[in-house]
């Protein structure tokens, strides 16, 4: 029982984590184009 009392702050600490990089992501532009990175896998570079 008293694993508890570490494993519950530990959780809440890295779910913190993972929504801190996701607004930092978000902030920073990392999803501003889903669909043009989508279709340019698409096309092929004749070089």
């Amino acid at each position: 029982m008293t694993i508890l009392l570490l494993l519950i702050p530990a959780a809440l600490a890295i779910g913190g984590l993972g929504l801190a990089a996701f607004f930092w992501a978000l902030r920073n532009g990392q999803f501003e184009d889903p669909e043009g990175n989508a279709a340019r896998i698409l096309i092929e570079d004749d070089e």
